[in-house]
C-alpha cells in the first residue's frame, strides 16, 4: 500500500512539475495559509498579475533580468550586480 502511493506521488510530481512554476497563484495561497492576512495574499496575486499582464514576463523574470549585467551599465552596477550574484551563489539562492 506505502509503495503504491510512493509510485503515484512521484509519477504525479514528474507530470505536475511544470505546472507549479507557472501558477500566479501559489505564492498568494501560501501567503494566505501562513499569515490568514486575505488582503496581502489578494494584493501579491493582484500585483502579480498586473506585472505580468504589462510586462510580458513573470515578477522573478523581470529581476533575473534586472541583475544581468549590460553593456551600458556604468561600473558600480555592474560591481554591484556581480557581488549580488556571487553573494546569492554562497548562499545557495541561486535556484530561488
Amino acid at each position: 500500500m506505502n509503495l503504491k502511493k510512493i509510485i503515484i506521488g512521484i509519477i504525479s510530481l514528474i507530470y505536475l512539475s511544470g505546472c507549479a512554476q507557472n501558477t500566479a497563484l501559489l505564492g498568494p495561497a501560501y501567503t494566505f495559509a501562513t499569515s490568514g492576512n486575505v488582503y496581502q495574499a489578494g494584493l501579491t496575486y493582484g500585483g502579480n498579475a498586473i506585472i505580468t499582464q504589462t510586462t510580458g514576463k513573470t515578477a522573478a523574470q523581470n529581476f533575473k533580468e534586472a541583475l544581468t549585467p549590460k553593456a551600458m551599465d556604468t561600473q558600480f552596477q555592474k560591481l554591484v550586480k556581480k557581488n549580488i550574484i556571487k553573494t546569492r551563489k554562497k548562499l545557495n539562492l541561486s535556484n530561488q
